[in-house]
């Protein structure tokens, strides 16, 4: 027995009985396009019924044929369960794309999912006017699902998993560099997480009902933009409200919440006003949107594309919070504002947002903690004795973990170098096929020439949109939640 238990590496029974129940919920989940479809009387509702049902049926076979010997899971065992759940959810999540009334291919309609799950929101429609309901709500849920993320609703739902593995699995998702529990035990900061993202969520709709938006378009805009997902229920996207200054003011608000660490938000509701002001990478934060304000409103004035006072402040304010924040959402063709605006784009993709938010990219938190190792090293070439610390938030950064932002770092260009390197092997212009590939890592879904204003990803060949796929994951599971699978010291002792 002894020799058995040395010998097994992985928890695999209770692997498959958290797949079941997560395909569950997913199942649940998938009832509520199929409701409002049948709603409004579209054809739409059969197939997501019937996703539905199996998904449902799938989940109770894998969790009752699960015979888990032990109930405890180990870091692997996360590691493993988070990439593969996001996979499994993609998969029966792009089910209702191959059969609704304007049905995919199977290719198109997997990167749809993972780009939903991901919060990415690059599409592969060409066309999401004549949508059935159904599939916009199902669109907007996965993102809104993926958003908080579904190994954290888990959590929070099934208490048991505090006792086994519950910690593994939030570190493997949470997105961020160091992850603090803000409750004593995990199911209880993952019911506080996800209280704060209903409660938010809740708030928008109303806001944006209480507008030009109708009721339907107020639930999917509000779960794109809490979740910095991006999808929208029209081609122009929130440009459809080009003239409304309350949709665009009320959606920055939120896009930008939906960019701060969600447990920071939490301390604030609790009154604690001293860890916000004192939190280095949320002022960061506010600095850099403020930074690129100014130097988007001098560009755009300066190339003569202002015709009123919105078009150098609230408009160049809604793209600059929604690309850094990876939501996505255009209300203009920003390409138009010049070389030097996209290229700040660039930046502000591979920037991000704050660790432990919805937000994509590397996070401002590691480009603190790059540039304030970068300056004692600069500092150290005329003083090689010294002893210096990195220090964020007022706290000593221990060097193993600055070693490793640098390795996500450098790991996170690699990975954006062999994406766009693979597209341009597909034919995909040179240019294009790197901002592609650097959109989908960073889960932005903004597009640049072929897949840019007007365009859409599903011009790219199939194999294109595999890899691209695959970049999203990797992005939202913040690379080595997933490159670890692919190493062989994870699947031996």
């Amino acid at each position: 027995m002894l020799s058995a238990n040395k010998r097994r590496l992985l928890n695999l029974p209770m692997l498959q009985r958290i797949v079941g129940w997560l395909l569950g919920i997913e199942g649940i989940f998938l009832l509520f396009p199929a409701g409002v479809s049948a709603l409004y009387g579209e054809s739409d509702w059969i197939p997501f019924a019937s996703t539905a049902a199996v998904t449902l049926l799938t989940g109770m076979v894998l969790a009752r044929t699960a015979r888990p010997k032990l109930s405890h899971m180990g870091k692997r065992d996360g590691f493993l369960l988070t990439a593969s759940v996001w996979v499994v959810f993609s998969f029966f999540g792009l089910i209702p794309f191959l059969f609704c009334s304007r049905p995919l291919s199977f290719s198109d309609a997997f990167f749809e999912a993972m780009s939903g799950f991901t919060t990415t929101g690059a599409s592969v429609l060409t066309s999401v006017d004549g949508m059935s309901h159904g599939v916009h709500l199902w669109r907007a849920m996965m993102q809104w699902i993926g958003g908080m993320g579904i190994i954290l609703f888990t959590l929070a739902v099934i208490p048991m998993l505090n006792h086994s593995g519950g910690m593994q699995m939030f570190n493997a998702e949470v997105t961020g560099i160091t992850h603090d529990k803000i409750r004593p035990r995990i199911s209880q900061t993952a019911k506080a997480l996800w209280l704060i993202y209903i409660s938010l969520t809740l708030i928008l709709i109303g806001l944006l009902w209480a507008g030009p938006m109708n009721l339907f378009e107020s639930v999917c805009h509000a779960f794109g933009a809490i979740s910095t997902g991006g999808y929208s229920t029209h081609n122009e996207g929130i440009g459809a409200w080009h003239d409304s200054i309350y949709v665009k003011v009320v959606l920055i608000v939120f896009m930008f919440l939906g960019g701060v660490n969600f447990g920071l938000i939490y301390k604030g509701l609790r009154g604690d006003v001293n860890a916000l002001r004192r939190n280095d990478v949320l002022r960061s934060y506010i600095g850099i949107i403020g930074a690129f304000l100014l130097v988007f409103a001098v560009t755009i004035a300066y190339r003569g594309q202002m015709n009123d006072w919105t078009d150098v402040t609230i408009d160049p304010l809604f793209q600059i919070v929604s690309t850094i924040t990876s939501t996505g959402f255009t209300v203009t063709n920003f390409e138009a504002w010049g070389p030097l605006v996209l290229a700040l784009t660039f930046v502000m993709m591979f920037f991000g947002a704050c660790a432990g938010s919805t937000s994509g990219g590397a996070k401002i938190d590691r480009i603190l903690y790059l540039m304030k190792n970068a300056r004692n090293e600069l500092y150290r070439c005329i003083y090689p004795n010294s002893i210096l610390s990195v220090k964020v938030n007022e706290k000593v950064v221990s060097p193993d973990l600055v070693t490793k932002v640098i390795a996500f770092l450098c790991i996170y260009m690699m990975l954006v170098v062999a994406g766009g390197i693979a597209l341009a092997a597909c034919g995909v212009p040179i240019i294009d096929a790197f901002f592609s590939a650097f959109s989908c890592i960073s889960n932005t879904g903004l597009g640049a020439g072929v897949t840019g204003f007007g365009g859409s990803y599903d011009l790219l060949p199939d194999f294109a949109k595999w890899v691209l796929s695959l970049l999203m994951l990797t992005g939202r599971l913040e690379i080595f939640t997933v490159l670890v699978l692919f190493t062989s010291a994870f699947w031996r002792r």
